[in-house]
């Protein structure tokens, strides 16, 4: 707090004194505004006006950085500003902007008697405002009341507008902070808020604005550049106007010489010398990543998206990314850079950018749910792409994650990976691990469904759904567990197993791990429509193939559920920060992780040890070889690794979901504009290999984690021996009821939301499989 002398008691009492008549109109407005101004000087005396001036925060930009907390990765903002104490900007600074708006800002407090005098003379002898006569501080109390993000469009006109109502008040407000304040305090609030133009707001941004440079290292003639704009921000900016913005420097340059602060050799020096720019435009929003990173816009849209789902941040999702882009916010997100290099370079190797098939990849951290990595064969543009493409190159659809809308997103049918929810289903349903069943080629279910290709004959009429594995070999069909069945990915079993426990516990176990069934919950059956996967969940009773993966997820989605079984049950929703501090320091509790027990840990242990099987690694009780992702096993050397692969329909799309203690990972091969653009068998060893890849550099120079092992009993059960298989007789397929495939079928068709709607009596699980696996 500043010491005033006596004598500064005694100029605040003339100052009030004067302001309380007349003068202060004459000299602030022509002399036709004096009645205006009378009366109202009359009824309300200096003195009575408010003087406790609400300082709201001013706009600060949010920076977004990977999860080592220095590598930048986007900046959001709707006013291009960033606070900086005075002791980081140059004293040539602040002598500029002293010697340009208030050369007696050191004498007076707050309100300039001789400037109000020398105003009255100009503008009373002209009829119009020639000379004004604010201060800084007046300068700063008009900036404060008119970003008052409180204000109404009304309210902000009356702040602004040129009345002698509005200048007293503004006196007013000067006369106290001035007793409040120091003059520092003061300048450097002052260089925070005021508007330089080209978009920057404050000095910070003024200086990397036109010079690329920091405010403490303005020289003489940027700093008088820079102070000349505050008059009048859009006429002296030198990128509009050099000739203007020069003769501006030029006053400012001479009024530093006047005052003391440079001399007149050097004045006249820099006079002479043109104006030399190094213009930067401040970056804002996702696609504004840097170059190089442009795939971080992927992340950086799905932080924003985070964001405007989170409570904590305003009361609606438009609130909220107000706040983010005026908050002033340091977000440490959870992306690995390294991880995220990764997962885009295996993406761009299956498919090139130009490529209408696409590979989004997602790594999630078990435990927390932080997202490292976010990654698809695309660049993160509005940018319109060539030769009436769609979707590709270009695109800012966010294909890994999601928009969060449940109604309206879409996602990609991921064939067998649901088993996992089957398998989890019986475990908590008191089935053990070594549940037997001797899978047949063709296994007829008691779902109804309509009549084609993926029904049989029912007993009472009508047709039931029927579901056939892709060969009558020993690999498929025979006596099968959950280790077995799993690792081979036997859709006959899981099909048997689904209706044993039931598809309702399926669906609420898929829900429990936070898997979000689109569309419309009220969309059923209609002549030109299958139903929704919103709709068959809460009708789940007869959805058959709901385990072989009929329903649209994201990739996102399919990690951080996998991540939750590796996790002993431990789900945690998916969190793309580390660290949010808001611009007073403090930690945002916003980022840190939520997570709850989803389903019982033993569960959990034991789906992960069947889940050992697809990558040919042994699991704790039971035998299985030969899984269906053998072409990745032992990749991720010593850490225990379990997965499961999928392929929809004609292998429309193929998947490959991975886990370990450290990281899962998932990633489907697809076409996300029409799904029934098939992308073949052929990829699916390379969507192994790919999603393996970016789990090996997650896990790089970390300790490996084993999994935990599960009860003895939820593995063998109550006689805890692991049953050997009995002799079966191979029976062969009806040639005439050959039903479903190994990729599901039944229910009228139901094709996911992600590809289109499919013809009328022509849906996803009505075309014939090929390939190797499901």
């Amino acid at each position: 707090m500043r010491e005033h002398s006596l004598l500064s008691n005694a100029a605040s009492l003339l100052i009030c004194g004067l302001l309380a008549g007349v003068v202060v109109a004459a000299a602030a407005f022509p002399a036709v505004a004096f009645g205006g101004l009378t009366a109202k000087a009359g009824s309300d005396s200096f003195e009575n006006l408010p003087s406790d001036l609400k300082i709201a925060p001013s706009q600060q930009i949010s920076y977004l950085y990977a999860n080592d907390g220095k590598t930048l990765i986007a900046q959001m903002y709707d006013e291009n500003r960033k606070d900086v104490p005075l002791s980081q900007v140059s004293k040539n600074m602040q002598r500029a902007i002293v010697a340009a708006e208030d050369t007696r800002f050191y004498h007076h407090h707050g309100v300039d008697l001789k400037g109000v005098m020398r105003a009255l003379v100009a503008n009373g002898q002209s009829g119009e405002v020639q000379q004004g006569s604010s201060t800084l501080t007046m300068q700063y109390v008009r900036n404060v009341l008119k970003s008052d993000p409180n204000l109404t469009p009304e309210q902000q006109k009356e702040a602004l507008a040129d009345t002698p109502a509005r200048k007293l008040k503004e006196m007013r407000y000067a006369v106290a902070l001035e007793k409040k304040l120091t003059k520092k305090q003061i300048l450097e609030r002052y260089l925070n808020i005021s508007y330089f133009g080209h978009g920057a707001y404050g000095i910070y941004a003024a200086s990397k604005t036109y010079f690329s440079k920091l405010p403490s290292e303005l020289t003489v003639s940027e700093a008088a550049m820079i102070a000349g704009l505050v008059q009048s921000p859009d006429q002296y900016d030198p990128t509009k106007d050099m000739k203007d913005a020069t003769a501006r420097r030029d006053y400012v340059l001479g009024a530093m010489a006047k005052m003391g602060y440079i001399g007149t050799d050097t004045a006249n020096k820099d006079q002479k010398q043109k104006i030399k720019l190094h213009v930067s435009q401040a970056e804002n929003g996702c696609s504004s990543v840097p170059d190089n990173h442009n795939d971080w816009g992927f992340f950086c849209d799905y932080v924003q998206n985070w964001w405007s789902h989170q409570k904590a941040f305003g009361a609606n999702p438009a609130e909220r990314v107000k706040n983010l882009k005026q908050g002033g916010y340091k977000i440490i997100t959870s992306l690995d850079p390294k991880t995220q290099q990764t997962a885009m370079d295996q993406s761009t190797s299956v498919y090139s950018k130009n490529s209408n098939f696409a590979l989004p990849i997602a790594a999630v951290q078990p435990g927390t749910g932080r997202v490292l990595a976010l990654a698809v064969n695309r660049n993160y543009s509005y940018a319109k792409n060539p030769n009436g493409q769609n979707g590709y190159p270009n695109t800012v659809n966010p294909l890994i994650t999601g928009t969060g809308d449940s109604v309206h997103d879409g996602g990609y049918q991921t064939g067998s990976t649901y088993k996992m929810f089957t398998m989890l289903a019986a475990l908590a349903d008191g089935k053990p691990l070594d549940t037997g069943y001797v899978a047949p080629v063709q296994f007829k279910s008691r779902y109804p469904t309509a009549a084609g290709d993926g029904a049989c004959p029912g007993e009472n009429g009508g047709y039931v759904y029927c579901v056939k594995n892709d060969s009558d070999t020993s690999y498929f069909s025979g006596y099968r567990n959950m280790w077995t069945g799993f690792g081979h990915s036997v859709n006959t079993y899981f099909v048997w197993l689904e209706q044993e426990v039931g598809p309702q516990k399926a669906v609420a176990m898929a829900k429990k791990l936070g898997i979000k069934f689109k569309g419309d919950p009220k969309q059923g059956f209609t002549e030109n429509h299958g139903a929704s996967d919103a709709w068959y969940s809460n009708h789940a009773d007869e959805w058959g193939p709901f385990t072989l993966g009929v329903t649209s997820t994201y990739p996102l989605e399919l990690a951080n559920a996998y991540a939750t079984v590796a996790a002993d049950g431990k789900y945690c929703a998916p969190l793309p920060v580390m660290k949010i501090i808001n611009n007073e320091g403090k930690e945002v509790s916003a980022g840190k992780p939520n997570c709850h027990q989803a389903i019982p840990a033993d569960v959990a242990r034991a789906a992960t040890d069947a889940t050992r099987c697809t990558v040919n690694q042994t699991p704790y009780y039971g035998q299985c070889s030969g899984g269906t992702a053998g072409t990745v096993a032992g990749w991720l050397g010593d850490w225990q690794f379990g997965g499961k692969t999928g392929s929809s329909q004609n292998n429309a799309t193929e998947t490959f979901a991975g886990i370990t203690t450290g990281v899962a990972a998932a990633g489907t091969a697809v076409d996300p504009t029409d799904q029934r653009n098939y992308v073949g068998a052929g990829v699916s060893n390379s969507v192994d290999q790919a999603v393996t890849k970016t789990m090996q550099t997650a896990l790089r120079g970390k300790k490996p984690v084993d999994f935990k092992k599960e009860s003895k009993k939820i593995a063998l059960g109550d006689d805890g021996t692991l049953t050997q298989p009995p002799p079966t007789k191979k029976k062969k397929d009806d040639p005439k009821h050959p039903g479903g495939d190994d990729h599901g079928g039944g229910h009228g068709g139901h094709g996911g939301h992600g590809g289109g709607t499919w013809p009328f009596g022509e849906t996803p699980q009505s075309y014939s499989p090929t390939g190797r696996r499901n």
